[in-house]
C-alpha cells in the first residue's frame, strides 16, 4: 500500500521540508506538499520518489534560484513530480541521469541553465508542463521518452535540444520565442515530432545536423528568421504534411549530401497544433472506462446491445485521439433510441453509457436523470416547455433518460398536444446542447417509430437506435441465480431446471417483463421459503436459511 508523507511548515506532525520527507520516504511513498514556497534543492539517488502539490497546480513553489545546484536532481532512481512550480538560478531546474523521470502539470523557469536536462539512457515523460525562461527548455541526450502538451517559451537560445542518439517523441507541444533555434537536433538524434507548433525563433524553426534523422509530421512552423526546417550534410529523416508560414526561403533547406524525404500535403483548416491541440482533448480515465466496460460485459445476454455500445465508445475514443493529435473531428451526437420490451436492462445500460461518456471526457459529468411523460408535460400551454427545459437543465452534463418516450407523441396520453410541445422543446434543446448531454429515449420498438415521426427533426437528433431483445429462458434463469447469490441464497439441485421450464412456457407478448418477471418470481420464491421455514416449528440452521428448494420454486410458480 502506498504511504503518504505530508510536508507543511505550520502543521503539527508534518515534515517541515520536502528534503526531510524524502529522506524518510520509501520507494512507494508519496510526498504531498502543502501550499507555500520551499527554498531548497532536492536530491533523489538510487531510489524512487513522488512529490505532488497536495492542493493542486500552482500552490507549491520549490525555489533553488539562490543556490548553485539544480532544483531537483535524480540519479539512478525514479522521480515523479506533479503540479509543482520549480525555479532555478544558473543551474538547470530538473536533472535526470540514468533515471526514470515523470513531470506532469509542472511550471519551470531558470535563469541561465536548462529547464530539464535528461541524460545517461534515462526514460522520461513530460506532460502538460510549461517552461518559461532559461537558456534551453529541454536537453535530451542518449535517452528516450515523450513530451506531450507542453509549452516552451522565452528561451535565450534553443527551445529543445536532442543529441547523442536520443529518440524522444515530441507531440502537440508549442515552442516559441527562442533566441536561436526552436528545436536543435544533432549527433545522431532521431526524435519523432508530431503536431507541434514552432514559431518566433531567431534562427531555424528546426535545425538538423551531424547525421541526425528526425521524423516530422503535421507540424506548423511560422514566423522564423531562418528556414522552417534545415537539414545539414549527411542528415536523413522525413518531413510529412508540415505547414510553413512567414519563414526564410527556402522554407525547407536541404544541404548538399542530405537526403530527407519530403511529403507535401494539405492540412485541414480546423486542425490544431501544439499545446492548443492537447488542451482541446479532454482528460480520460482509462481505468474507469475499462471497469465500466467490464460491468457492461457482465450483464446477462444483450450481446448485440453490448456490441453497439462498444462501437460507440470506440468511435469516441478514436475521436479524442484524433483531437489530441491535432486532427479535425466532426460533430458527434450522443443521443440514442433504446427500443425493446420492458425489463431488458435499458435503464442500466443507459447509466453505464453515461458514465462511460464522462470517463472518456465526452460529457462534463456522469449525472443521470430518469423522467417520464408526467415529468415533462404540463397542464396548460407553455407549462410543458418550462417543465421540459427544467428537466433537461438538471440532466446537463450527463444523461436524460426518457422512459416510455412514445407517450409524448400526439396519439398517446391526454392533454391535447402538450406532449407534442415537450417533443418540440426537446428537439431544439438537443441540437443547442448536443455536446453537453446524452438524451436516451426508450420504449417499445413499434411505438418508438411513432415517437420519431412526431417531429420532422427528431429522428436526425438521435445517433442510432439500439434494439433490446427478450431474454431467453436460460438467461432468465441466470438472472434469478444472480439475484439469489446476491442475497446469499443457494438454489438446491433441480431448482434451476424447474425455473428454465417455467420461463420456457411464458407467453412473450409486448407486456412480457423479462428481468422484471425474474425478479417477481424470485420474490415469490423467497416468500415460499420463508413460509416453509416458519411452519417447521423450529429455528432453522444457517444452511437451511440459505437454501431454496425445488418445492419453494414450484410453490412460487403455482404448481
Amino acid at each position: 500500500m502506498t504511504r503518504t508523507l505530508l510536508v507543511s511548515t505550520d502543521q503539527a506532525g508534518a515534515y517541515p521540508s520536502i528534503g526531510e520527507a524524502l529522506a524518510a520516504a520509501g520507494d512507494d511513498t508519496v510526498v504531498a506538499v502543502s501550499p507555500g514556497t520551499y527554498y531548497e534543492a532536492l536530491f533523489v539517488n538510487d531510489r524512487g520518489a513522488t512529490v505532488v502539490a497536495a492542493e493542486g497546480p500552482g500552490t507549491v513553489t520549490i525555489d533553488a534560484s539562490s543556490g548553485t545546484y539544480p532544483t531537483v536532481s535524480c540519479n539512478s532512481g525514479r522521480l515523479e513530480l506533479r503540479d509543482l512550480v520549480l525555479k532555478a538560478g544558473d543551474a538547470p531546474v530538473v536533472v535526470a541521469d540514468r533515471a526514470k523521470l515523470t513531470l506532469t502539470g509542472c511550471e519551470l523557469s531558470a535563469g541561465f541553465g536548462a529547464a530539464v536536462q535528461v541524460a545517461g539512457r534515462s526514460e522520461f515523460n513530460l506532460a502538460r508542463c510549461r517552461v518559461t525562461g532559461g537558456r534551453y527548455g529541454l536537453v535530451v541526450e542518449d535517452s528516450e521518452g515523450s513530451v506531450e502538451g507542453c509549452e516552451f517559451t522565452d528561451l535565450a537560445e534553443d527551445g529543445i535540444i536532442v543529441r547523442i542518439g536520443a529518440a524522444p517523441t515530441i507531440r502537440t507541444t508549442t515552442v516559441t520565442r527562442c533566441g536561436n533555434r526552436g528545436i536543435y537536433i544533432y549527433q545522431y538524434g532521431k526524435p519523432t515530432i508530431e503536431a507541434c507548433e514552432i514559431s518566433q525563433t531567431g534562427q531555424a524553426g528546426i535545425a538538423v545536423v551531424h547525421q541526425s534523422a528526425p521524423v516530422l509530421r503535421r507540424c506548423r512552423i511560422r514566423d522564423t528568421r531562418g528556414p522552417a526546417v534545415s537539414f545539414g550534410r549527411g542528415c536523413q529523416g522525413s518531413v510529412t504534411e508540415c505547414t510553413t508560414e512567414n519563414t526564410a526561403e527556402p522554407a525547407i533547406e536541404i544541404a548538399e549530401g542530405a537526403s530527407p524525404t519530403i511529403v507535401e500535403g494539405r492540412v485541414n483548416r480546423q486542425a490544431a497544433f501544439g499545446a492548443a491541440a492537447a488542451r482541446a482533448a479532454t482528460p480520460q480515465d482509462t481505468a474507469r472506462v475499462e471497469k465500466l466496460l467490464a460491468d457492461l460485459e457482465a450483464m446477462v445476454g444483450l450481446e448485440s446491445v453490448k456490441e453497439e455500445v462498444r462501437a460507440l465508445i470506440d468511435e469516441i475514443q478514436v475521436n479524442e485521439w484524433r483531437r489530441s493529435a491535432g486532427l479535425p473531428v466532426g460533430a458527434v451526437s450522443h443521443h440514442l433510441i433504446f427500443a425493446g420490451a420492458p425489463g431488458t436492462g435499458k435503464t442500466t445500460v443507459a447509466r453505464i453509457y453515461g458514465e462511460l461518456l464522462a470517463a472518456l471526457g465526452a460529457l462534463p459529468g456522469g449525472s443521470f436523470r430518469e423522467v417520464s411523460r408526467r415529468d415533462l408535460v404540463g397542464q396548460y400551454l407553455g407549462h410543458t416547455a418550462e417543465k421540459t427545459a427544467a428537466a433537461f437543465e438538471q440532466a446537463r452534463g450527463g444523461v436524460l433518460f426518457i422512459d416510455e418516450a412514445y407517450t409524448l407523441s400526439r396519439s398517446f396520453g391526454s392533454g391535447g398536444d402538450f406532449g407534442q410541445e415537450a417533443i418540440d422543446t426537446l428537439v431544439k434543446l438537443m441540437e443547442d446542447h448536443r455536446d453537453e448531454i446524452a438524451v436516451i429515449a426508450a420504449g417499445y420498438t413499434g411505438d418508438m417509430v411513432t415517437f420519431l415521426d412526431a417531429n420532422a427533426g427528431l429522428a436526425s437528433r438521435f445517433a442510432r437506435t439500439i434494439e433490446f431483445g427478450n431474454y431467453s429462458p436460460e438467461q432468465l434463469v441466470v438472472i434469478v441465480e444472480r439475484m439469489a447469490s446476491g442475497d446469499e441464497y443457494l438454489l438446491d439441485d433441480g431448482a434451476s431446471e424447474v425455473l428454465r421450464q417455467h420461463f420456457g412456457t411464458i407467453e412473450r407478448d409486448e407486456n412480457f417483463g423479462n428481468a422484471r418477471e425474474a425478479r417477481k418470481l424470485f420474490e415469490g420464491v423467497r416468500k415460499a421459503q420463508a413460509q416453509r421455514l416458519r411452519q417447521s416449528g423450529q429455528r432453522p440452521s444457517l444452511d437451511e436459511l440459505r437454501t431454496v428448494t425445488v418445492a419453494d420454486v414450484q410453490a412460487a410458480i403455482g404448481r
